[in-house]
């Protein structure tokens, strides 16, 4: 996994809130390991489409289900698409609305994805896919047979055009004409927790919940 800074290119320059953007690569890495769900943004029959859809890092490419974006790759094999992820932290509420916000990080990749064709890769991509979102089911559940495989569609974008932004902080306008006004303000911290695991009403008696699922709850 590579930590040197992040290429800038004609997309990724940052242009508004410059302060907030980073060419840390560590960055982009973390922000990826820190969630499961993208956004995919593709056109497909000359139509745009934003596609909410899980996905896997590994430091070089961004595997993720892709049945939207394969077919616009079958017709153009070589379009470009932009994939978002974004974490919400807390919202910045100051003493005017014109100052509100958010503390955020978030990466947006460019990139024309390559269909994983190989069985070896699309398992091993799988298993990133998996493993992002519930660390140990891969080895706990049953794996996808060849029949699976074939009809999953998966997708792999290089992590080499990506940009970051990141806002922490307090509101910007403790400095200025509004701090005298008789308001609240500060932030609003917001985290995303697992609650308590809800059993499959069809599940047969006597299976206990497993280790890797229930140290998530909370």
């Amino acid at each position: 996994m590579s930590h040197s800074p992040l290429p800038e290119t004609e997309r990724t320059r940052h242009r508004r809130l410059r302060e907030q953007g980073s060419r840390d690569r560590a960055q982009l890495d973390a922000i990826l390991a820190a969630g499961f769900v993208c956004h995919l943004g593709v056109v497909v029959d000359g139509c745009p489409m934003v596609v909410p859809t899980v996905y896997g890092a590994d430091g070089t490419n961004l595997y993720f289900h892709g049945s939207v974006a394969s077919r616009s790759l079958v017709a153009s094999p070589d379009a470009l698409v932009c994939v978002t992820v974004t974490h919400v932290d807390g919202l910045v509420l100051s003493r005017s609305v014109f100052e509100h916000g958010v503390n955020y990080r978030s990466a947006m990749v460019y990139g024309v994805p390559r269909l994983v064709t190989d069985p070896a890769e699309k398992l091993a991509g799988l298993r990133l896919l998996t493993e992002q979102s519930a660390p140990g089911q891969w080895d706990y559940a049953r794996r996808p047979d060849r029949k699976e495989l074939a009809a999953t569609a998966l997708l792999a974008l290089p992590l080499d055009e990506a940009s970051v932004k990141i806002r922490v902080g307090p509101p910007d306008d403790g400095d200025g004409p509004d701090a005298g006004l008789d308001v609240w303000a500060g932030v609003l911290p917001m985290s995303a927790v697992f609650g308590e695991p809800e059993a499959d009403p069809a599940l047969r008696e006597g299976i206990a919940l497993p280790a890797h699922i229930a140290a998530r709850r909370g």
